[in-house]
């Protein structure tokens, strides 16, 4: 197969935390703490933008495009945030992370075992994800 378009997925709670991450072959892996301080900075750069945003009712940063990469995030109405780190000029990430929040509600927060705000650790979650992920990346690829 030819490259993977998606490098990364972060869920982060409302307070900043990082509640899971998953590597699908970014080049530069991070460790455990790496990732815990982008999904911080990602976090306060998310707030302090809709804090200086000229407009009025701005949410945050949906999109950041740097030279390698994009980074696509989607924020739920309780102020959890799910970001993709995926190839530059990638296309529908806004329709994967909401499929991600799909998936979310259905498998993490029904789960009677999850504890709110607390990392994830949901098999059927994983499994679904994996589904979806693989399913995006042939998509994606077979363009």
């Amino acid at each position: 197969m030819g490259t993977v378009a998606i490098y990364s997925l972060f869920i982060i709670n409302k307070s900043g935390g990082l509640i899971y991450y998953k590597d699908y072959g970014s080049a530069g892996r991070m460790d455990t703490n790496d990732s815990l301080r982008l999904a911080s900075l990602w976090h306060s750069m998310h707030a302090i933008s809709q804090q200086l945003s000229p407009t009025t009712g701005c949410t945050g940063i949906d999109l950041l495009q740097a030279h390698n990469f994009d980074l696509h995030c989607f924020q739920s109405l309780t102020g959890t945030k799910f970001f993709v780190v995926c190839e530059t000029g990638t296309q529908n990430m806004e329709i994967l992370l909401k499929t991600i929040y799909e998936l979310y509600t259905e498998f993490v927060l029904k789960n009677p075992f999850y504890e709110m705000e607390m990392p994830i650790r949901c098999e059927l979650f994983d499994l679904n994800l994996a589904h979806v992920i693989q399913k995006d990346r042939v998509a994606l690829l077979g363009r």
